[in-house]
């Protein structure tokens, strides 16, 4: 049942329009009617309609003039109805944007399925541009934060996160207003994990990024490094809220920390 879809009838003989209505609406859908062509454009643009059933032959406005009208904002799903056979009248009802056609008179469950398929066409089209538009956003917040990682690395010293603050320049860290004495590898272990907060690394680049490619130690030691400055900086090292832990990837500086101005 498409219960949720809204299908526009545009044409000016009642009875046909009140079968429509009857049979469309045991399938589930809600209709609109309108019964000329201009007040059957301003329900197209009113009521953004699912799809259109839309006669040529209209008074006030025909019907391929409103197509024509409602492809200049709208890619809804139009399908004409016409009773006549000329097939000039059907190539430029598609030319100018119609989706379909059927001629009149048709088999209600041939109209049916017309409908069906068109609204599933435009149900696919839908999901491709959603997903690529998902694409382009995420695209476009990687690059945010590269470029947010470029300017910490190229000349932020100072973090501000309201439980802890950091001050590169001074090689100066403190928990609640309060000076941390850090070894010089809990430093850099610490500062380079808040240049890249929020990414996780594991102990190998850990070790890699903070201690050198010549250390060749074993890599527990960085979670004894991660051990000691949690004591250090956290309120509960038991149930850490700066420096997180990612079971069986690494660990990463809380990237939901919000950075004061």
């Amino acid at each position: 049942m498409d219960d949720s879809k809204k299908i526009l009838i545009v044409d000016d003989e009642k009875p046909i329009v009140d079968i429509l209505t009857y049979n469309l609406q045991k399938e589930g859908y809600t209709i609109i009617e309108a019964y000329d062509g201009e007040y059957g454009y301003q329900r197209a643009m009113n009521d953004n309609p699912d799809l259109i059933l839309l006669d040529v032959m209209l008074p006030k406005m025909d019907g391929l003039t409103v197509c024509r009208k409602i492809r200049e904002t709208s890619n809804v799903p139009i399908i004409m109805l016409t009773a006549k056979e000329d097939v000039v009248d059907k190539i430029i009802g598609l030319e100018i944007g119609a989706d379909d056609y059927i001629t009149k008179p048709y088999q209600t469950r041939e109209l049916i399925a017309r409908i069906k398929a068109n609204l599933r066409k435009m149900e696919a089209i839908n999901s491709v541009i959603e997903q690529r538009n998902q694409e382009i956003e995420e695209q476009e917040k990687q690059k945010e934060e590269q470029q947010r990682l470029a300017n910490d690395k190229n000349g932020k010293t100072y973090f501000d996160f309201g439980i802890i603050t950091i001050d590169f320049e001074k090689y100066e860290v403190k928990v609640n207003g309060q000076n941390v004495d850090l070894t010089l590898r809990e430093y850099e272990l610490l500062k380079f994990l808040v240049i890249n907060r929020g990414q996780i690394f594991s102990r190998e680049q850990l070790l890699e990024k903070v201690w050198g490619y010549d250390y060749y130690g074993d890599v527990r030691t960085v979670d004894v490094t991660v051990r000691r400055i949690r004591e250090k900086i956290e309120n509960d090292s038991s149930s850490p809220e700066i420096i997180l832990t990612k079971r069986s990837l690494g660990y990463a500086f809380n990237g939901n920390l919000e950075l004061k101005a």
